[in-house]
């Protein structure tokens, strides 16, 4: 068996409930109010996002996979031999899977995932896979710092692999503190590919998070599902609606709970009060030209190696180097 134990805690999901408290309450108090796009996933919510996934409108996960399917040998070609894999959120894997197929030598496999379950699936799959590859599990959260598992043995460099468009979730300046966390994490001879979300007419945008059977509008909702049942808060599902439209001025989807009617919800202690058609900011999710995420990168100290995007340009994946590194 060449997967390293691990074991999950509590506190390696989520944080206390005493703290949980305070971060809704906190968000709450804003104007407008906001809450973490972290709380959607609990398990049911990692469940509703693999369902999205799958919604016709929901061209992100067709067109990456598509890009993979192109382009993967490519990518194992400029990341080299002998690479310790670090995965952001892994998952199910899917992409990963098919970029480990091209990977020459690899060292390790690392994913890092919040959520129990899927990390056990990723662990479970990844050693049926690939049975000769080190698999190592790293439970927690990837926005902090990560103690990395020491490898079985010395990679010629360590390469974080951030698949999907989850930096589109991230403020423009939190993207970047987030890139430069990973450009210390993956040292000095490292990468880093990670996958964004291009610019493109506003429809295709804005289906893609309305869908017709309405996957994404539980999605949101489960949010307060899960704080209902995590911390007693006492919204009533009813009352509130999913809205999601495209700023194009500000190149992203703005995902909304909206209050249907004048309320109170109990959070903690606090009694919160929602007028009519008040919105509540629960997720950001940024589209990216070229140009968009090389400037992005270059606030980290990082520049754009290599880009690879699918067969009809809607999304692309970048492999950044430290600024001044020669490319590949």
């Amino acid at each position: 068996m060449n997967v390293q134990a691990f074991e999950l805690r509590d506190d390696d999901r989520r944080p206390p409930v005493d703290d949980l408290v305070g971060i809704v309450q906190r968000g709450l108090r804003l104007q407008p109010k906001r809450l973490p796009s972290w709380l959607f996933y609990d398990e049911r919510g990692s469940q509703l996002f693999e369902a999205i996934c799958e919604q016709p409108e929901y061209y992100l996960t067709r067109c990456e996979i598509a890009l993979m399917a192109t382009h993967a040998g490519e990518m194992a070609d400029v990341l080299g031999e002998e690479v310790r894999l670090v995965e952001y959120g892994s998952g199910n894997a899917v992409k990963t899977r098919m970029l480990l197929e091209h990977l020459h030598a690899p060292v390790s496999y690392v994913p890092v995932e919040i959520s129990a379950e899927p990390l056990r699936r990723c662990v479970q799959e990844m050693a049926e896979c690939f049975p000769a590859l080190a698999v190592q599990p790293h439970p927690g959260d990837f926005t902090r710092p990560l103690r990395l598992p020491i490898p079985p043995r010395a990679p010629r460099r360590t390469v974080l692999y951030f698949p999907g468009s989850t930096i589109g979730n991230f403020e423009a300046r939190d993207a970047a503190e987030l890139l430069r966390k990973m450009r210390n994490e993956m040292g000095d001879a490292g990468g880093i590919l990670i996958g964004a979300d291009l610019k493109k007419d506003t429809a295709t945008i804005e289906a893609a998070y309305n869908d017709k059977a309405g996957v994404t509008a539980e999605f949101t909702l489960n949010m307060l599902v899960r704080l209902n049942r995590e911390i007693g808060s006492d919204f009533d599902l009813a009352s509130f609606r999913h809205r999601a439209h495209y700023n194009a001025m500000a190149g992203r989807i703005e995902t909304f709970l909206v209050s249907t009617r004048d309320q109170k919800v109990r959070v903690g202690k606090q009694l919160v009060s929602f007028a009519p058609e008040e919105a509540m900011q629960v997720e950001y999710s940024c589209k990216y030209s070229h140009e968009d995420f090389a400037a992005l990168a270059a606030k980290a100290g990082l520049e754009v190696a290599h880009a690879w995007t699918d067969p009809q340009a809607m999304f692309a994946v970048y492999y950044l180097v430290r600024a001044g590194v020669s490319k590949h």
